[in-house]
């Protein structure tokens, strides 16, 4: 390969937002026109913790919907190939070798597990969340991610690839890079509610396709300073999730300076506050929604990008489970049986 790989992506569960912005899609933005990126559909990772009918039948859409948002963030279809997971069966083959590389306690180790577990409501942690990881890493594996833009949450996932890569090459011999993790500017990004980080699972969110309106109404039920009842009640700006807003989104310095300053003395109201930050945000979000107009004006382009995407991914993750497969001698363990028939049948042609 001459330019590095690049492996990201998110599960197709509704529609992204500026949480998904902060965290990982900036990143792609930037650096997708530096490396040859693939963009994962994960509907396997999903399964994990939504698998009814309903959550499966949603994928196609969702997957539509997820693909558009990212190229209306700024991502180029010409340099990104996107791919669904569960089309490329080979990837399930490859979890099945990887698997044995790494321990239970080793993933229990894992902080991430348990809150998807509690956010998806399980009491109980399905096999398929403790293998989250290893699947994660079959996917970046598969295609010889090198590189791997990550917020916060999945910083420990691909920790785990790091490990089971060292460990295939040192068992098997070199066959994957060890992939190096790009960590995003901002980690994560707290919900409207101020309470936890932003999640469609929440209801805490303001999603990259929004109109106007409605991310004004957003803005304006954010979770602020509690302790501040009035306007000329001194607030506390660390910590408010409205002056996180403006840090991330509001490029006029100088006004977010000038807010804080008369927020922490008392001279002025959380209205003036949030209407200025839902000016900001409309502004960040305009071009995100001119863009994803003219991609939605234009018939079957998601779609075929998909479907192009994932037969060349598939391409790919066929030679890399070769490639797998002879370092680790399993193609040469059946061909001694296969030989040893053939042999035997020939033999008994001769007797007769």
């Amino acid at each position: 390969m001459s330019v590095a790989r690049m492996l990201t992506g998110d599960r197709p569960t509704g529609r992204l937002h500026l949480g998904h912005y902060v965290g990982s899609i900036a990143n792609r933005v930037r650096l997708h026109q530096r490396y040859e990126s693939f963009f994962i559909i994960a509907d396997l990772h999903m399964l994990t913790t939504r698998n009814t009918r309903e959550d499966i039948a949603a994928v196609s859409r969702n997957a539509r919907e997820m693909v558009t948002d990212i190229l209306a963030a700024g991502v180029d279809p010409a340099r990104a190939t996107f791919y669904l997971q569960s089309a490329i069966p080979e990837v399930g083959d490859l979890n099945t070798l990887l698997q044995n590389l790494v321990t239970v306690p080793r993933l229990e180790r894992v902080p991430s597990l348990k809150d998807m577990a509690r956010a998806a409501g399980k009491e109980e942690m399905p096999y398929g969340l403790l293998g989250y990881p290893v699947l994660q890493a079959a996917d970046i594996l598969c295609v010889k991610g090198q590189v791997v833009p990550v917020g916060k949450d999945n910083a420990a996932h691909v920790e785990v690839t790091r490990e089971i890569a060292r460990r295939f090459n040192h068992l098997y011999g070199e066959v994957f890079p060890v992939p190096e993790t790009i960590a995003a500017e901002t980690p994560s990004l707290v919900g409207t509610d101020g309470r936890r980080k932003m999640s469609k699972s929440l209801g805490n969110t303001i999603s990259l396709s929004a109109d106007a309106a409605t991310v004004r109404r957003a803005v304006m039920g954010m979770y602020t300073d509690p302790n501040r009842v009035r306007a000329d009640v001194p607030g506390t700006v660390e910590g408010n999730p409205v002056f996180a807003y403006h840090d991330v989104f509001n490029p006029d310095r100088a006004q977010v300076a000038d807010l804080k300053e008369r927020y922490r003395a008392g001279r002025v109201g959380d209205v003036e506050v949030k209407e200025q930050l839902a000016v900001a945000l409309n502004r960040f979000l305009d071009p995100i929604r001119e863009r994803r107009a003219r991609i939605e004006a234009d018939a079957g382009l998601v779609d075929q990008l998909i479907v192009d995407g994932t037969e060349r991914t598939r391409a790919e993750v066929r030679r890399t489970l070769v490639e797998v497969r002879r370092a680790m001698g399993l193609t040469g363990a059946y061909q001694q049986v296969r030989r040893r028939a053939e042999r035997a049948r020939r033999a008994a042609g001769t007797r007769t």
